[in-house]
């Protein structure tokens, strides 16, 4: 997936090269500290950092050998650095440095998703001021319920993902950490300032405590947060898939020149891009769940994480990217249809003003019990014989008793229920 990837600035966080060379970072500057406090010859530190880099060819061909990642990257290296290379890896297990690096990793992963969030919150605020009084039909359970704008639409995701931004900014804190404390976190055979020193070099923030291993629910955190985002873009995109829908159309997705929706029928404009956001972010649930059974290892650590975490944090992160950039542009470019927005609003002709009618029954001081039995009745009527809502309403005895031929006129007005939209964008800046 990450040579087919659109943006090789997240799929290189997770190739195999940028990894080791994030954990070679990790080393030298592990024997850089070291040196600072005196516990190997500054000079071999400098030689390291001189010296140091690895073949990834050379390591696969180790690694054959060894059946062991890190000792095969670091035999590479020692051939590299030579005598001074006694000092690398000096006190450290191999999770030391790769969930280190890992830290790294998810930190920089974080920083472009949280870039890309910005990015889409931009153009959807931009819309949802461009859309704020094209008045569209809202709808409960899919039916007609009640009259809003589009610009509400927009300004709700806009919040949305107000609330994933925080949610990924929290968890990038909780994954931007790094431990060096040997094998079962003792610090056994290291100083515990090397980690100090190490983590503030690298941008990271020690672990208060770790095992052999980073504790595994940071990663899940993390991961879930990127679920919960793929979900509110899911979410976004399945309201545009029914905005497009032949029966609805009130807006769909930017069809472009010489584009074809089906093989068989020339006249298809499909949602393909939203229906791509929908099922990648299932991958991304799934991938959650898989995070969350990592949590669980044997006492001080065991391996089994490790496998599931090479798949799913890639993932995740490409797919979140991924998603963040095609719904950008789907919102950017997307076609609205104000006109068939109002033709919808009035295909039930009227119902929609029902609340409002058995509000202005009860404002005469009629029991509402009594008021939505009278609306309902006539409502009813035009659901199921379709016969004119209004002016049944103006022919219903129980009611006109109570309503003037104006009260009634104020009722069927859509502009009432939008009186509070500049308020309500207001709270967002729009």
């Amino acid at each position: 997936m990450i040579e087919r990837y659109t943006n090789p600035e997240m799929g290189n966080i997770w190739t195999l090269q940028h990894e080791f060379e994030v954990i070679l970072e990790v080393e030298i500057t592990a024997c850089e500290a070291m040196a600072e406090l005196g516990q190997i010859p500054k000079e071999a530190a400098k030689n390291i950092r001189a010296k140091a880099k690895f073949d990834l060819p050379r390591v696969k061909e180790i690694e054959k050998v060894t059946n062991h990642d890190i000792i095969a990257f670091l035999t590479n290296v020692a051939e590299y650095v030579g005598e001074d290379s006694k000092y690398i890896h000096k006190g450290l297990t191999s999770s030391d440095v790769k969930d280190t690096a890992l830290g790294i990793m998810m930190k920089k992963s974080a920083d472009i998703i949280i870039k890309d969030i910005k990015k889409l919150r931009e153009v959807l605020l931009r819309r949802a001021d461009e859309f704020r009084h094209t008045p569209c039909i809202g709808r409960t359970h899919g039916i007609h319920a009640e009259p809003m704008t589009l610009g509400l639409k927009f300004a709700l995701w806009y919040s949305e993902l107000g609330r994933d931004l925080k949610r990924i900014e929290n968890a990038r804190e909780s994954v931007a950490v790094g431990k060096l404390s040997g094998a079962v976190g003792t610090y056994s055979n290291i100083d515990p300032r090397i980690e100090q020193l190490v983590c503030k070099k690298l941008g990271l923030t020690p672990v208060p405590l770790a095992t052999q291993v980073v504790q595994r629910d940071r990663h899940a955190e993390y991961m879930t947060m990127l679920a919960i985002t793929a979900s509110s873009l899911e979410r976004f995109a399945t309201e545009v898939r029914n905005w497009q829908r032949t029966d609805i159309r009130e807006a769909e997705e930017y069809f472009s020149p010489g584009q074809k929706g089906s093989s068989a029928m020339p006249h298809k404009r499909n949602p393909i891009t939203c229906e791509r956001i929908s099922g990648l972010a299932r991958l991304v649930r799934g991938n959650a769940l898989a995070s969350l059974e990592d949590i669980t290892l044997w006492h001080e650590r065991d391996i089994s994480h490790s496998s599931v975490e090479r798949v799913i944090l890639p993932d995740s992160t490409i797919i979140v990217d991924y998603c963040l950039g095609k719904f950008t542009n789907i919102v950017d470019k997307l076609l609205v249809y104000p006109d068939a927005m109002m033709e919808n609003m009035n295909k039930t002709g009227g119902l929609i003003y029902s609340q409002r009618i058995m509000l202005a029954i009860v404002s005469k001081g009629v029991l509402r019990e009594d008021a939505y039995k009278w609306v309902q009745r006539n409502a009813m009527k035009r659901w199921m014989k379709g016969e004119d809502f209004r002016s049944n309403i103006e022919k219903d005895p129980d009611i006109m008793k109570y309503l003037s031929k104006e009260d009634v006129d104020n009722c069927f007005d859509y502009k009432w229920y939008l009186r509070n939209v500049d308020m309500i964008l207001a709270r967002f800046g729009i």
